[in-house]
């Protein structure tokens, strides 16, 4: 359980993100939400988790693009906290194009919210891990940190980025009782997969049903989206004690793509 601890996870608003962060707020930590959405669902979301889970919850609606905002809300964070105990990275966008057709407007931010901002995080976060002597940093990378795939250079190139960020972190740290890892999901009906799958069938000259059978769940052997719930409690266990051994790791939950 993390009761009494606070965790930060970006891109929370939807999706992966949101799933973990209902879970840590389920085993008791406090939680500041992060992401972009409609001003009054945010509101009622902060809300709901607050009254069902009995935790302090704040919203935090800083662009993970912008540097100086990231820093802002990771002060905001630590002043009213005193310390992020979990930090998960999990906030990203995406672009399908061909390399020779990728738009320079549309790389740039891509490194900057899925590789930049998770640095940016973790330099601000971890002095008061390493205060406190625990700490735990859990970057939701893909199966994209692992293994490639056409039309997506820009996300693959910052997904590897990221497994070697936080590989170079976890050996900083090893001795501070901080961990960390990465997490590699395959394929999650998440919004940012379902946006993809438009310009991934226009990228490949095929139907958009095509797209889910023939590219993204061809990839997966058990044929079948990973879920959202699944990646929580991965990422759960990993800010447990019990996983306190586990750090340097970059760790696929795929449905077997990266076994291949």
């Amino acid at each position: 359980m993390q009761k009494g601890r606070t965790a930060l996870v970006t891109g929370s608003t939807s999706g992966i993100g949101l799933g973990i962060a209902r879970l840590f707020a389920h085993q008791g930590a406090n939680i500041v939400l992060n992401g972009f959405g409609d001003a009054a669902e945010i509101e009622a979301l902060q809300g709901g988790l607050a009254r069902e889970h009995g935790v302090e919850l704040c919203y935090d609606g800083a662009d993970l693009a912008q540097p100086a905002q990231i820093e802002a809300m990771m002060t905001r964070a630590l002043a009213r906290f005193g310390t992020i105990d979990i930090l998960v990275n999990n906030a990203g966008i995406q672009h399908v194009a061909p390399v020779d057709e990728f738009p320079p407007d549309k790389w740039n931010p891509i490194l900057a919210i899925n590789l930049t901002a998770a640095f940016h995080t973790m330099r601000l976060a971890l002095p008061a891990m390493r205060k406190k002597g625990w700490g735990r940093v859990i970057n939701v990378a893909s199966a994209h940190a692992l293994v490639a795939s056409p039309y997506k250079a820009a996300y693959v190139a910052a997904k590897h980025g990221i497994a070697g960020l936080t590989k170079s972190a976890a050996l900083e740290v090893a001795e501070q009782g901080i961990t960390v890892n990465a997490v590699c999901p395959g394929y999650v009906r998440t919004p940012l997969v379902q946006k993809q799958i438009p310009d991934t069938a226009k990228a490949r000259g095929l139907s958009e049903d095509q797209v889910v059978r023939d590219v993204l769940l061809s990839a997966q052997p058990t044929r079948n989206f990973v879920q959202v719930s699944e990646v929580a409690a991965f990422a759960a266990f990993l800010a447990s004690d019990d996983a306190a051994s586990i750090t340097g790791t970059v760790l696929p939950i795929d449905g077997g793509w990266t076994a291949r």
